[in-house]
């Protein structure tokens, strides 16, 4: 899936003098700072909208800064299935053709759906079996269920996580202390 905001790789394009050594690559919250370092926070993050994050995941979710932190987090913790299918349903509800409709949702289940897909997303065998059927003919509103059923594992157990995270204090602190200056 094509990353959301432009240079979310920036870590990964770095020229080799300013690449860091390996083993801090792999500390979460150096990455973050690092990222963020070069650059104003205020151009980045507003204190008003990272903190509104804390207030729902639909808040979270409406914000372009706040997905792209999210994401990141999930990454992190090899759990980011559940958030890329949710993105992926809100872009298959916006598809108009029908042939590019039933190719994305076949797509789709191959990839999230079915038993041991690659990115096999946790729903019941029941609404699995649904969507088995629904792909047969697909409508914009297939994976409804399975969307829903998502998002509730996330605002349930991933995004508590998040806001209990390092990443999310380091960068709360970050931007208070841009405040303070």
């Amino acid at each position: 899936m094509p990353s959301l905001l432009p240079g979310a790789n920036e870590l990964d394009n770095m020229s080799k003098e300013e690449s860091p050594p390996q083993t801090q690559r792999k500390d979460l919250k150096w990455r973050f700072h690092y990222k963020f370092a070069k650059t104003p926070m205020t151009d980045k993050f507003k204190s008003s909208e990272t903190l509104l994050w804390s207030q729902s995941l639909e808040s979270l979710l409406k914000s372009k800064n706040g997905m792209a932190t999210f994401q990141s987090f999930l990454k992190s913790e090899f759990s980011d299935e559940n958030i890329e299918f949710w993105l992926i349903c809100e872009e298959y509800k916006k598809i108009k053709s029908t042939s590019r409709l039933n190719s994305r949702a076949k797509k789709i289940f191959e990839r999230y759906i079915q038993t041991e897909a690659p990115k096999e997303i946790n729903i019941d065998h029941k609404t699995r079996e649904e969507i088995k059927q629904n792909v047969q003919t697909p409508t914009r509103w297939c994976f409804d269920e399975a969307q829903r059923i998502v998002f509730g594992l996330m605002e349930k157990d991933s995004y508590p996580r998040f806001l209990r995270s390092d990443l999310y204090r380091t960068l709360l602190e970050s931007v208070s202390d841009m405040i303070k200056v």
